[in-house]
């Protein structure tokens, strides 16, 4: 696996280790690494599929930015090349006129380590990758990109409380986001355990912290928030059975299943999830989990319109900004993914 996105078809025998990211160069406001925010200059290349690309999606459609910058949707299943195109006409992006991203990372560094990984940002007209840093590319939209943004965009990592939604996402990421794959991929019962254990102590801390107030920190949507929603969306569908998290299913936890729906139902996150995807990317692409590639016909996905209530706990979603607008042309997710 590389970088923030499921790299590769299939992860052997060893522990499971997420690589960092190969490519960190930043896209700035200054253009100190040599890349300006401009424009329609840069495409991101995302799989609906991946927890860490959907945080980029759902970052860019709260900003504002699909004008600015354009997106890419990979297939949700790889062949040997990785993430490939076939979703678009002639199974080509037909901004890039690539057929596989490995194509940008080539034209970027021949033969670099680490395999292909989604986000990415690739120079359109070049078509060299950029930076595929799963970590930065979503503060950088909400800090470097904002002369960008549309009028009303949330501040999604307000100054004043950086270091406590740091703090918030280093847990998260250490025990949940990253803690259902090493659950999944462990290879010994005993590194299995720990890691499922550890994936549930911290989802009852989140959930006592949840239970009085309506988002992770303060009264508004952060990065925190969205970081936590990727993976706990996907949680009953694909980690409860594919990657045995199976302690308790999200449902049956009063709180988290609550705030997952209030932000499913804000628009910018559940109208960028796609289950369809997820679930076929999960149980076909990790054969060594799932030889028989089967695709399960449940959860029920009914339940994720439902009341949640948590509007009874105050907070304001969007601070002093306003809503998205309606999803853009081309950009809606099909039907057979949606509850």
């Amino acid at each position: 696996m590389s970088g923030g996105g499921d790299g590769n078809r299939d992860y052997g025998h060893k522990a499971f280790m997420r690589s960092k990211s190969h490519f960190t160069d930043r896209i700035t406001a200054d253009g100190r690494d040599g890349w300006p925010v401009e424009a329609g200059r840069y495409r991101l290349v995302v799989s609906r599929a991946c927890p860490w690309a959907s945080r980029a999606v759902i970052s860019r459609r709260l900003l504002g930015l699909e004008d600015a910058l354009s997106m890419a949707i990979a297939d949700p299943i790889q062949d040997d090349r990785s993430w490939r195109f076939t979703l678009d006409p002639e199974g080509r992006d037909p901004v890039l006129g690539i057929r596989f991203l490995a194509e940008a990372y080539e034209r970027r560094e021949t033969g670099s380590p680490g395999g292909v990984s989604v986000p990415a940002v690739v120079d359109v007209p070049s078509g060299r990758l950029v930076t595929n840093d799963y970590q930065r590319i979503t503060l950088d939209l909400a800090t470097e990109w904002s002369d960008l943004h549309r009028p009303g965009a949330p501040d999604l990592y307000p100054r004043a409380r950086r270091d406590e939604i740091d703090a918030v996402m280093a847990e998260v990421y250490e025990d949940v986001n990253n803690g259902v794959y090493r659950a999944g991929f462990a290879n010994g019962q005993d590194e299995y355990e720990e890691a499922c254990a550890g994936v549930f102590r911290r989802l009852e801390l989140l959930a006592s912290r949840l239970a009085g107030q309506r988002y992770l920190v303060g009264d508004t949507i952060t990065e925190a928030d969205i970081r936590l929603f990727t993976t706990l969306v996907r949680f009953d569908a694909v980690y409860h059975g594919h990657f045995k998290c199976n302690r308790w299913k999200l449902t049956e936890n009063q709180v988290l299943w609550a705030y997952v729906r209030d932000l499913f139902q804000t628009p910018g996150f559940g109208d960028t999830v796609d289950f369809d995807h997820i679930k076929r990317h999960y149980y076909q692409v990790h054969t060594g989990i799932n030889p028989t590639r089967i695709v399960p016909l449940g959860p029920d996905l009914s339940g994720w319109l439902t009341p949640h209530h948590r509007e009874e706990l105050g907070g304001r979603p969007f601070g002093d900004g306003t809503p998205p607008g309606p999803v853009h042309n081309g950009e809606e997710v099909p039907a057979r993914g949606r509850p």
